[in-house]
């Protein structure tokens, strides 16, 4: 038996890769639409992808599923759980295999068992794996976005961002009832989740890459809840807000993502197409904010933030410092739908002069400034400056009328790696005295009698 994980850092999510090594086949489960890594492990194992499976209709990012099962002949494994609203729209295509709860699927001398667990989606299944030659005890559970290290799938999504409204309550029930159902499973079992630290499909997921059953029902909140009036509670406290496209994705990986060709190479345009959206590294970016861009630095966060800030059918061209920075933001911004990129230019191409971005310490605010906080909810709920304003990032663009327009804003996150984008933001949207709080929130050492006094 062989079993690779694969993580992207971007999205905190994990896929995986099943192997037998007698007969040479392997399944991927969860795959991105960046497959080239898949396809690279088989061929450095020796082995045939013959099967794609997906836990559920996924709403963080764009699935691979098709995308793999064109390249490789591979069948496509998907559940035919839940009602009519969580059916799959290609389900009727030559190649797919619908699953119901106790199916299996055959990879040599491997079985893996489809266990229907809702209630963060109503469709959710984990598959267990046997491998039948060692032992008849189960090895392994690939629990998509049901259960996680030190924590379990929200199901509040359905209501808070695909508006499916009334559905969290029930979901918590469902979910309850989903994890008394892991109790004829042995400690033993080893636990890939689909999830890690960062995604917004958890609110307090762990850093490590597996788990054991053994381990989480000593360690896990959600496991160690035996009450189900208790776990709804629970469950439902401070969960992060949902980004905006998780509904897009959702729409999207239920119809059918479109199958790419290859990843995007954006060319290298002489004029741009479109919306600009600046990439480059923070420091350059705060050395010259390009007029009338949407500032996302490339890295973990671009993503995410794009899936938040951009239109999916909204023209985009990216501001890089080369062709490699270019590709790689382009085929960030493909894993979550976003194929409307024409081309890319470099910041010295543009006829618009670049400024500073301005910048402060703790030490020169004003009782005048109006302080805008732009984490998350649960990051405000642990610290916060007294007297400031929270208006979560992603939600910024859209409540950009809130901010006023008489007195100097000062923007601030934790550490300085969000900031420069709710800058831009501000700035687009025509507020004139924008000032990012250096370091975030992370550099002041609270508490701070100047600033207390403001509150």
């Amino acid at each position: 038996m062989i079993i690779r994980s694969f993580y992207d850092e971007e999205l905190a999510q994990a896929s995986y890769l099943v192997g037998c090594g007698v007969t040479k086949e392997a399944i991927v489960i969860d795959p991105l639409r960046d497959i080239q890594a898949y396809v690279d492990m088989a061929k450095y194992q020796g082995l045939r992808i013959i099967a794609v499976a997906e836990t559920h209709i996924h709403a963080d990012f764009l699935s691979g599923t098709r995308q793999l099962a064109a390249a490789t002949g591979a069948k496509m494994f998907l559940s035919d759980e839940g009602d009519e609203t969580w059916k799959y729209a290609y389900a009727s295509d030559p190649n797919v295999v619908l699953l119901k709860d106790g199916d299996v699927i055959r990879i040599g001398n491997l079985s893996l068992s489809a266990r229907h667990t809702p209630g963060h989606t109503p469709e959710h299944l984990a598959f267990v794996l046997t491998d039948h030659p060692v032992s008849e005890t189960p090895h392994s559970m690939f629990s998509g976005d049901f259960l996680f290290v030190g924590d379990v799938g929200r199901p509040d999504l359905l209501e808070r961002a695909a508006n499916f409204i009334g559905t969290m309550e029930i979901g918590a029930r469902v979910l309850f009832s989903s994890i008394q159902k892991l109790s004829d499973l042995p400690d033993s079992l080893l636990i890939w989740p689909g999830h890690g630290a960062g995604s917004a499909c958890g609110k307090s997921l762990g850093g490590s890459p597996v788990s054991s059953l053994g381990y989480e029902r000593d360690t896990n909140w959600a496991l160690k809840i035996h009450n189900e009036s208790e776990f709804v509670d629970q469950v439902l406290l401070g969960q992060p807000e949902p980004p905006v496209y998780f509904k897009e994705m959702k729409r999207l990986n239920k119809i059918g993502p479109a199958v790419l060709e290859s990843l995007p190479q954006p060319s290298a345009l002489l004029q741009p197409v479109g919306r600009l959206v600046d990439v480059r590294p923070a420091q350059d970016i705060r050395a010259g904010v390009i007029p009338g861009a949407l500032v996302i630095p490339f890295g973990k966060g671009l993503t995410n933030w794009a899936g938040w800030l951009l239109a999916f059918d909204e023209p985009v061209t990216l501001v890089a410092e080369n062709q490699a920075m270019a590709n790689l933001a382009a085929r960030d911004l493909a894993m979550v739908g976003l194929d409307a990129v024409h081309g890319w230019v470099t910041a010295s191409e543009l006829p618009e002069t670049p400024h500073p971005m301005d910048s402060l310490g703790a030490a020169e605010l004003l009782p005048s400034d109006f302080i805008l906080d732009v984490r998350g909810i649960n990051e405000r709920a642990k610290s916060l400056i007294p007297g400031s304003v929270h208006i979560p990032l992603g939600e910024l663009a859209s409540r950009a009328q809130d901010v006023p327009r008489d007195r100097r804003i000062v923007v601030h996150c934790a550490a300085g790696g969000r900031s420069p984008i709710a800058y831009s933001i501000l700035k687009n949207a025509g507020v004139r005295e924008v000032w990012e709080l250096a370091g975030g929130i992370d550099a002041i050492a609270l508490p701070m009698p100047e600033l207390i006094a403001r509150s």
